[in-house]
């Protein structure tokens, strides 16, 4: 059980991760990765890009639930609660 709330963590982890990835270059306009995420972070839009990185999470997490695995399904959505949680209080800061 904690091993598949784990995998679910760590996809859900890889996935925003990739949704950062992804949404910094399509909105980055051609730019560098590290260059659109500095720029991000001076103009202190970086928690809304981080929030729309998230949205990869939706896809994982409803896979999981249509595979009928619900702890991998848990452990995407613990991530996705947390990543939550760490924008509102980057946002705050």
């Amino acid at each position: 059980m904690k091993k598949e709330v784990l995998i679910g963590v760590l996809i859900g982890l890889i996935a925003n991760v990739f949704g950062l990835f992804l949404a910094a270059t399509l909105l980055g306009q051609g730019d560098d990765f590290m260059n659109v995420i500095k720029a991000a972070s001076n103009e202190g839009f970086l928690g809304k890009l981080i929030s729309l990185g998230a949205i990869l999470n939706l896809i994982a997490f409803f896979i999981f639930i249509k595979k009928r695995q619900d702890y991998r399904a848990r452990g995407v959505l613990l991530i996705t609660v947390f990543i939550a949680v760490f924008t509102f209080v980057f946002k705050l800061f």
